[in-house]
């Protein structure tokens, strides 16, 4: 779990480099990663993995080490170092925390729980999201909508944008924003969320540039005006605020920013909300440019009510803990399956031997309908400790005693593990 408490942003960004590809990459790289969902965001990077069995842990979060090192260019070593790992329970917990917005630098924010559900689709689309997995993500959005709807986190609307929008009116000599003109960078999520919250402001003057052309389309649906790379100049010119969404390759560098901005008399607010900048953090030093970055909102936002994190804390613990119940009860049913598969099969031999001395006799239905009754109530126990002992976590002291009994060898199906393992769970990269 690599989270900027522990590394510098830096190193996050090239970390998440080439993020799109890894769940994939790693699905047809090692038979230890069965499923794999990638949750990467402007200032979060983590995957979900799931391996065939607890032992196979070790090489599935090898795997993506493996991976990430090759897409990154950074050595093994040190991605392995930037990692912590979360299996078993921890991953639920983790994420439901995240997505109700309780691990983010800004408690509560609204942003990551859409994130949340589009990461689920992107994998799902792409084929990388096993059932278990799926089942994990789905339980996870449920408990956003939950901690929402009962508690009065994030009831400010609180995200990542809105708090650095609101230093920037802090920063303003003129805090109307409706007298503002923006130049937004990026046609992301968040580049969408800024462009709602400047509307909200009332701000009406919005220009939006993209590297990649996706600007006319972006505004086609959002308003505003479209730039490409020949207007771009004289609108970062006369801009009062410029909004760095995109994360792209191509940056904005201070000598360049310089040279664009030597003849505008009003002062900028130069606001980089991209984990890999959009902007060279050299122009805070510029005359007349004040700088805000992703660490800036992490200072700046504000501590939600003790009462309403303790509730909304409550909730997404017993969430958790329903879920881990769920799937531990969900485990045992091979187990419950191959032990009436097996009992059923004895029976079936013994009707064989009824039926080929008696023929298809009323006699013969008889004994088979007390027999199917016998085995049926004596299936009934056997079941209902399967399900006992799963919830006690004892799901695999029943497996070992079909095995010792009867013989019976209970594989699990790949697609739902026996553990919703995380063998890389990476952390948030949570700067707001």
């Amino acid at each position: 779990m690599a989270t900027h408490a522990d590394i510098d942003l830096e190193t996050v960004a090239q970390l998440s480099s080439g993020s799109s590809g890894i769940a994939t990459s790693a699905l047809s790289g090692s038979p230890a990663v069965t499923g794999a969902i990638v949750l990467a965001t402007c200032n979060r990077y983590e995957i979900y993995g799931e391996a065939p069995h607890p032992d196979d842990v070790e090489a599935a979060r090898a795997a993506l080490v493996a991976q990430i090192s090759e897409v990154s260019g950074l050595s093994e070593p040190l991605v392995s170092r930037s990692f912590s790992t979360r299996t078993g329970p921890e991953v639920s917990q983790h994420l439901f925390a995240v997505s109700a917005g309780l691990d983010s630098a800004v408690v509560g924010e609204r942003e990551i729980a859409g994130q949340v559900r589009r990461a689920l689709i992107t994998a799902q689309h792409e084929g990388t999201a096993s059932s278990g997995l799926v089942r994990l993500f789905q339980a996870a959005s449920k408990t956003a909508k939950d901690v929402g709807a009962q508690t009065a986190l994030g009831s400010r609307g609180l995200s990542i944008v809105s708090v650095a929008l609101d230093l920037a009116t802090d920063l303003s000599e003129n805090p109307d924003w409706s007298s503002k003109k923006v130049v937004v960078f990026g046609t992301g999520a968040y580049a969408g969320a800024t462009m709602a919250l400047l509307r909200e402001r009332g701000c009406t003057d919005i220009s939006v540039f993209s590297s990649s052309g996706r600007a006319e389309g972006f505004v086609a649906t959002r308003g505003g005006t479209a730039l490409d790379a020949e207007s771009l100049r004289p609108a970062v010119a006369a801009a009062d605020v410029m909004i760095g969404c995109s994360g792209s390759d191509t940056r904005v560098e201070a000598d360049e920013l310089a040279d664009v901005r030597a003849d505008s008399p009003q002062p900028l607010i130069a606001i980089d909300l991209a984990l890999t900048h959009d902007f060279d953090p050299g122009v805070g030093e510029l005359d007349g440019v004040e700088l805000l970055t992703l660490e800036s909102v992490r200072l700046a936002a504000p501590q939600e009510q003790a009462e309403s994190l303790a509730q909304a804390s409550g909730i997404v613990s017993g969430a958790a803990k329903a879920f881990e119940h769920e799937r531990e009860v969900r485990s045992v049913d091979s187990a419950i399956v191959a032990l009436r598969r097996h009992t059923m099969s004895v029976l079936d031999a013994e009707m064989e031997k009824v039926r080929a001395r008696h023929g298809c006799t009323a006699a013969a239905e008889e004994v088979e309908f007390a027999l199917r009754r016998m085995v049926k109530q004596l299936l009934h126990v056997p079941t209902v400790r399967a399900r006992e002992l799963a919830a006690n976590g004892q799901q695999d002291d029943y497996v070992a005693a079909l095995e010792a009994l009867y013989g019976i060898t209970v594989e699990q199906p790949a697609a739902a593990a026996p553990q919703a393992e995380c063998p890389v769970d990476h952390r948030g990269l949570e700067t707001a």
